[in-house]
């Protein structure tokens, strides 16, 4: 008899709204992910304190936490602290590198976790994978997808603004990274997931035409569904390749030979546009470079201050950093002087449209 369905695992819980953090007691037990507040609750040093005093009055069982974030090391550490005794779910309340060392550590003891996004820079907040540092490599760990995501509006517009805007840059790196993974079936016959690619997608379109920035509600909102959508992608198929191709060789190269670059988001951004480019996809790469543009966020290697020689070296280097992952880069195989033309063309193309 044919298999007709599929198991899919996702998230029990899904909020996109103000006031989130506040209200975190109640969302917990409604959603019977506890129903005492008997939780580790792990946050940030940045807005720390002010979490603390929010969820105070509904989680008066709860234990709090803080975490540098961000590394292995922390997450080794966090993971630690949270055999102390025994709780029904840990909750991550903060940006990505809070919620990725929480995941990870919840991960480790086999503990229910809570994604509460304060800021909106990538789809970490919904995956099954944590980006943690490790001996000043950045790489992904796999990890439970959470139970229940939270994005809690009122943070993300008083949080850094740049850091949401980033989140612009990742959602629609996903369009050139559906491009690679189908380039790969053609080429290698690699099996494309059509209900991850449709889920990635999705929530690319959308904020690729939406109108409105990060002062508009209705865009933030749009925006969180589509990280959301895109880490339920992954999930789905069981790994990052529906929103992960070489616009992420790009953001991980960079992060390796030039550290502190920029951030997630604006690389990946960057990284999609000129892959676009190189696959003379120019339809699209307007289309992305007029929504990369159009919110402020880098189009061109000088925008987040590499050197078009430095820009190369990532290019050439960037095949390194995924290699079982084939993508526009691998299907070039340029030489550092063709890459060098093709950036030339490239800044052209950006800046006299």
């Amino acid at each position: 008899m044919p298999l007709l369905a599929r198991s899919v695992q996702t998230p029990l819980h899904i909020d996109v709204r103000r006031g989130a953090v506040a209200d975190l007691g109640r969302i917990l037990a409604d959603g019977r992910i506890s129903a005492g507040g008997d939780v580790a609750v792990v946050v940030g040093p940045g807005q720390g304190e002010r979490i603390a005093e929010l969820i105070r009055p509904s989680l008066r069982a709860a234990d709090v936490y803080t975490t540098v974030g961000g590394t292995l090391d922390a997450a080794m550490e966090l993971a630690d602290k949270l055999r102390s005794r025994a709780y029904d779910a840990v909750v991550g309340i903060g940006g990505g590198k809070t919620v990725d060392t929480t995941k990870y550590a919840a991960t480790r003891w086999a503990l229910p976790m809570v994604s509460v996004a304060t800021s909106l820079a990538n789809d970490g907040i919904a995956s099954p994978v944590a980006s943690l540092v490790n001996d000043g490599i950045k790489g992904s760990y796999g990890s439970h997808i959470p139970l229940a995501v939270i994005v809690d509006l009122d943070f993300v517009e008083n949080g850094p603004e740049r850091i949401n805007r980033s989140g612009i840059g990742d959602v629609i790196s996903n369009i050139s990274a559906l491009a690679d993974w189908e380039l790969a079936r053609q080429v290698r016959g690699e099996p494309v997931d059509g209900l991850a690619a449709s889920l990635a997608r999705m929530g690319a379109e959308a904020v690729l035409t939406m109108p409105g920035d990060m002062n508009d509600d209705a865009f933030v909102t749009v925006l969180a569904e589509a990280l959301i959508s895109s880490g339920l992608a992954m999930a789905v198929c069981g790994s990052s390749r529906p929103a992960s191709g070489g616009c992420h060789e790009i953001m991980h190269a960079t992060d390796t030979l030039f550290p502190g670059t920029g951030s997630h988001g604006e690389l990946a951004g960057l990284g999609a546009l000129f892959c676009t480019f190189l696959r003379e996809d120019m339809t699209r790469f307007a289309q992305m470079s007029a929504c990369l543009a159009r919110h402020g966020l880098p189009r061109t290697p000088s925008d987040v201050g590499l050197t078009g020689d430095q820009f190369v070296d990532v290019v050439a280097f960037a095949p390194r950093t995924r290699p079982d992952r084939y993508t526009i880069l691998e299907h070039l195989a340029m030489s550092t002087d063709e890459i060098r033309r093709k950036l030339a063309d490239y800044d052209r193309a950006v800046t006299h449209p």
